[in-house]
């Protein structure tokens, strides 16, 4: 069992322990008092809503030795003092744990866009190459193969801490991680050492907690400059990505079109794209099963990842030509229909407006786009979102996952940027329906918004909805509907 004095802890954070017994061994760290084991150091965490220090009492219940506070409490339990105990967890989970990110190699990657699909292809690559592995992100968490809930796209510092020393203890030997702005901001993956960063780019989003651009940026340029990281690994065709690749001194290795590592002579192919990959370690032609200017470049940035992270070059080279697909992530989800359906996870302006330039290369008639945008969150881009929208040649607007929000107003907002030129149906699986029968042989139709997602948060409710299921079922039903004859929807030609 891992475990720590509770005053070598106490140095480590420059806390301070007032009157504890000598021998006292801290076994786990957490910030949830309901998850507290016996053993367990409950951190006191200060958040936007709720105050830790309000649930030392029902940690001390359950089992908890001690307790990291920001102000002395009258209970009576060890506690260690810290000035701040957000920035406190990591380091000492982190410890408690043994400091498991220094035992195996562990690969971030940050950005707006790409981060989920660049994380799974690096997975996808180093299993190829018969590394056991660990993945943590939006879509899942996977541990040697055994896949966990994801309940957020990077975990909090006590829960991540936990999570990587039992990958460790699993047998895995390279880790990917998604590591989002919030999880930067908020201090999570403090005391983790990244043996390759990656950045893959920068757009308007989450604006609602970040406030500006500038900050939002900062948040992605400190995981360069804050931490340990072994190689950078850096999209410089993206602004920001160049000034954060000025800031590297060290384990530099830029990605794009004049980048250390890029695509050359891009062609779509039926079965997905063929294009030259060059590398510092080599360059090769490639035939890979991905669709997509920028669907190219997630291959070439986890390609690099994997080669930088100690990955062999033939491997993974081999491994690019199968890779899989990642779910909600340019998911075709039609099968032999007139119409091809695709379902995406772009939230932003500027991945909508990838989806649809690569919904173009895919030949078809018309791009038709469903697209909404989510409550409770980024107010600005809303109108944004509309007129990226607007570069298909049809745009239904609807509801995303309105959260506490009316899901009309938002879905005023993103069509007020559209100058009127797109229908709104609020209701989704009306929308889709509609832009379903709007198709004509030849026609793509695009689902946007939230790709794998299987649940609509609908003021406090969790409602099943997953794009890819409804679009099936509509699918079906116009198929049965024109096979008995009654169809009147121009896709069934």
């Amino acid at each position: 069992m891992p475990g720590s004095r509770l005053e070598d802890l106490a140095r480590l954070v420059d806390g301070r322990v007032e009157t504890v017994d000598a021998g006292l061994v801290v076994s786990d760290v957490t910030h949830d008092s309901r998850s507290v084991v016996p053993g367990a150091l409950f951190v006191a965490v200060v958040g936007s809503t709720r105050d830790g220090h309000d649930h030392v009492r029902q940690a001390a219940d359950l089992g908890a030795v001690a307790a990291c506070v920001e102000r002395r409490l009258d209970i009576d339990l060890p506690q260690m003092l810290v000035s701040s105990t957000r920035a406190a967890m990591g380091p000492l989970a982190a410890a408690v744990h043994g400091d498991p990110s220094h035992h195996m190699t562990v690969v971030g990657v940050t950005g707006t866009n790409g981060k989920t699909t660049v994380s799974q292809y690096v997975t996808a690559i180093a299993d190829h190459a018969g590394l056991t592995t660990g993945l943590i992100g939006t879509i899942e968490t996977r541990i040697a193969g055994r896949v966990v809930e994801s309940v957020r796209t990077t975990p909090e510092a006590s829960n991540l801490q936990r999570l990587l020393a039992e990958m460790r203890a699993s047998g895995c030997t390279l880790v990917t991680t998604e590591v989002s702005s919030h999880a930067l901001t908020l201090g999570r993956v403090r005391a983790t050492v990244f043996s390759v960063a990656a950045f893959t780019n920068l757009s308007q989003d989450h604006l609602d907690f970040h406030g500006t651009m500038e900050d939002y940026a900062a948040a992605k340029e400190s995981l360069f400059t804050d931490y340990q990281v072994g190689t950078a690994v850096i999209n410089v065709d993206d602004p920001t990505g160049a000034r954060i690749a000025a800031r590297v001194e060290h384990g530099l290795v830029t990605i794009g079109r004049d980048g250390m590592a890029r695509a050359e002579d891009v062609r779509p192919v039926p079965e997905g794209s063929v294009f030259r990959m060059v590398t510092p370690w080599g360059s090769t032609t490639v035939a890979t099963p991905v669709f997509g200017r920028f669907n190219v470049d997630n291959v070439v940035m986890a390609a690099t990842c994997a080669l930088a992270a100690g990955v062999g070059w033939p491997e993974v080279v081999s491994s690019l030509g199968n890779l899989p697909g990642v779910p909600g992530r340019f998911e075709k989800v039609s099968g032999d229909d007139p119409v091809t359906v695709i379902v995406d996870y772009a939230h932003t302006p500027a991945g909508i407006a990838q989806a649809i330039e690569t919904a173009r290369g895919l030949g078809g008639s018309r791009v038709i786009v469903v697209v909404g945008a989510g409550g409770d969150r980024d107010r600005e881009k809303r109108p944004l979102m509309g007129r990226a929208a607007m570069a298909a040649d049809v745009v239904v607007i609807t509801s995303d996952n309105p959260r506490s929000e009316d899901p009309a107003r938002i879905v005023d907002a993103v069509a007020s940027g559209t100058g009127g030129g797109a229908r709104a149906i609020i209701d989704r699986r009306e929308a889709m329906r509609a832009a379903l029968e709007t198709a004509r042989p030849g026609d793509i139709v695009l689902i946007l918004g939230r790709g794998h997602e299987s649940n609509q948060q609908v003021g406090d409710r969790s409602i099943p909805f997953d794009d890819r299921v409804v679009a099936v079922e509509e699918l079906t039903a116009m198929r049965r509907s024109a096979n008995s004859g009654s169809g009147t929807g121009s896709m069934v030609g």
